[in-house]
């Protein structure tokens, strides 16, 4: 039970570092006009220091509701956290490879 708390605490921090790593990734791209950003309430802060702790910040807001959720209904909370993990994942995924495509670095 404590290896599953601590495991699921890992997702959790993983859950956070992914979403701010996007928004690393994309500030990058956008300021070396590499990309665009999709979405429309995080255009105005792109190119603002701020888009990293809106980012920060709204993970780690996330991060305590789905630990709060994980106490009494773990199972929604994995799977609800492992699926944002990999809609992450696949977004830093896809920003490197816009990056690498933009950049001429793969044909």
């Amino acid at each position: 039970m404590l290896a599953n708390r601590r495991f699921f605490l890992l997702m959790l921090v993983l859950l956070v570092g992914v979403v701010v790593a996007d928004g690393v990734v994309t500030r990058f791209l956008i300021t070396h006009q590499l990309g665009l950003e999709a979405n429309p309430f995080l255009k105005v802060w792109i190119k603002n220091d701020l888009l990293l702790l809106i980012k920060l910040v709204g993970a780690t807001l996330a991060a305590l509701i789905l630990w709060i959720v994980y106490q009494r209904k773990p199972m929604l909370a994995w799977i609800t956290t492992s699926i944002f993990i990999a809609i992450y994942a696949l977004l830093v995924l896809w920003n490197i490879t816009v990056y690498y495509i933009a950049t001429g670095r793969v044909t």
